[in-house]
């Protein structure tokens, strides 16, 4: 996933674990106004935690190859007092994507890959909906979001846990419908990430979390980091999920994917992406000088790919608008106040995570979190960006928080005009009962309708989370509210009509523009199947 809900990487060195305070080679502290309170890390990031409800936080910062903080703020769970510190391990999601295309950039500089090699000369089974699509798609593309693909198209086959192997998601791609023509226009998407994984797991006889420890955690010191959240989990020291449960952050039990690494997959903290972000930095040479990945293919990792439609933001966030905006190979990259950043975000169900780089000052910020808020990171990181880049400060917190609880109002509002829109004294143009049964969706596979104690239940087949009791809206559309609260999901459940009164299909969407993309109910299409 990405925000909403998943983005990028990062890490290396030493003086791990210290309070920040500037190097030498700092900048000069920004003149702030009276109304903009001066930088001070500490201060910052605990005002982030009070004031968008943030139980942790984690940061890492490095500066001309070194550390200048790598520590925590806040507390790993709620109601705990275990408090996060730079040894803290975090989900970072979409991060994950980073270190997958850096794994395929090594296997390029080993000459086992070419970025664009086709697709099916590496896994001869791989297969997209159009069979131009198949035999064009390259390595390159896999990481590049010019598929075709809608944004997030297929994620429901992995997101929330599902049963679904990573063979059988990457098998299930020749039926999902492109959105747009190849190599049209970005739309965000982890599935072909998944694929890539699969590439080096293929390539190195290995899974893909022990390729990526060979190749670049164990050669990085990174001993925190885990390739799987079971292992995350069973180390002393990590951070618990949560996210907003009628407005408030409460913990919610952790949601495994396992069939979508590649995409997602890495657990580190903020000492160790520090080591990973310093590696970046350093064009791709550790600590002791061994090149771990080319410059050569680092600057391809960090060269535009696939353009990005840059969007006009709030007249007080006019500052953060790039001038140009580009992916490229598990980085997005962008410009502020005139330099060039390769950054990413990640997002799962508990935790968000951004790393950032300024390549041109040999700057690498990132910020891990136990909670699902942007804007949040967002202030953080262009109020740490404003300070080393020696421009006028202003005060980002307040900025986001005041546009969150704007957009956050307003979206409120949206979903009572629908509800009092509503035909309410409509009703189903069928006896319920007869709405019962199971429907089958080309790519993901079946979900039945039926009675349960007095209430009619969804079940998607393969995703056991994704049960919820269907409540009548209008005419012939319902509202699935799922069991689980916390994915904050809930969707419109729409029946069609044959004229003979009986159901051609059934379709969904979400009721949120607040729900993360990944759930990818507008996708479906269901259709009856024959009793």
């Amino acid at each position: 996933m990405t925000f909403p809900r998943t983005f990028a990487a990062a890490a290396l060195l030493a003086a791990l674990g210290t309070a920040f305070a500037a190097p030498a080679s700092a900048p000069v502290t920004a003149t702030a106004s009276a109304a903009v309170p001066a930088f001070d890390l500490d201060a910052d990031v605990n005002r982030v935690l009070k004031t968008f409800d943030v139980p942790g936080i984690a940061i890492a910062i490095v500066k001309d190859g070194k550390v200048v903080a790598a520590k925590g703020y806040g507390v790993r769970k709620l109601g705990e007092p275990q408090p996060v510190d730079g040894k803290t391990l975090f989900e970072v999601a979409s991060n994950s994507k980073a270190f997958t295309a850096a794994a395929l950039a090594m296997l390029v500089d080993e000459g086992k890959i070419a970025w664009d090699d086709p697709v099916t000369k590496h896994l001869p089974g791989f297969q997209m909906y159009d069979a131009y699509v198949t035999g064009a798609m390259t390595v390159r593309d896999l990481l590049t979001h010019r598929s075709g693909l809608g944004l997030g198209a297929g994620d429901l086959l992995w997101w929330p846990t599902t049963s679904f192997s990573t063979d059988e998601i990457i098998s299930r791609l020749r039926y999902i419908k492109p959105a747009t023509s190849f190599r049209n226009s970005y739309a965000y998407d982890n599935l072909l990430y998944i694929a890539a994984g699969k590439i080096i797991a293929e390539k190195d006889g290995k899974p893909w979390g022990d390729a990526i420890r060979d190749r670049i955690l164990t050669p990085l010191g990174m001993d925190g980091t885990t390739t799987s959240q079971a292992a995350m989990l069973a180390s002393a020291d990590h951070a618990a999920p949560h996210s907003k449960v009628n407005d408030k952050a409460v913990v919610v039990k952790p949601i495994p994917v396992p069939n979508a690494v590649g995409a997602v997959g890495i657990n580190t903290s903020a000492e160790d992406v520090a080591r990973w972000m310093t590696l970046l930095l350093n064009d791709g040479k550790t600590a002791d000088g061994k090149q771990l990945i080319s410059a050569k293919q680092l600057a391809e990792m960090w060269t535009e790919q696939t353009p990005m439609r840059i969007r006009e933001p709030k007249p007080a966030l006019a500052a953060t608008k790039p001038q140009f905006s580009a992916y490229g190979l598990g980085f997005n990259l962008r410009d502020y106040k005139g330099r060039k950043i390769a950054m990413h975000g990640g997002a799962l169900v508990g935790f968000y995570s951004t790393v950032l780089m300024v390549p041109e000052e040999k700057l690498g910020i990132a910020i891990l979190t136990n909670a699902e808020n942007g804007p949040a990171m967002a202030a953080l990181y262009w109020r740490i960006l404003d300070q080393y880049l020696n421009v006028p400060a202003s005060d980002w917190i307040a900025l986001y928080a005041a546009q969150e609880a704007a957009a956050h109002k307003e979206e409120l509002e949206r979903q009572g005009k629908e509800r009092t829109a509503r035909a309410a004294r409509s009703s189903p143009s069928l006896p319920l009962a007869s709405y019962d049964g199971a429907y089958e969706d080309p790519w993901y596979g079946k979900v039945t309708i039926g009675a349960e104690g007095g209430k009619r239940i969804m079940r998607f087949a393969r995703t056991p989370d994704l049960t919820g009791e269907l409540e009548h809206f209008q005419h012939d559309t319902f509202i699935v509210r799922w069991k689980e609260r916390s994915f904050n999901a809930d969707a419109y459940v729409t029946f069609a009509l044959n004229p003979d009164g009986s159901i051609e299909r059934m379709k969904m969407a979400p009721i949120s523009a607040e729900t993360d993309f990944s759930y990818d109910f507008r996708d479906l299409n269901f259709t009856p199947v024959p009793k």
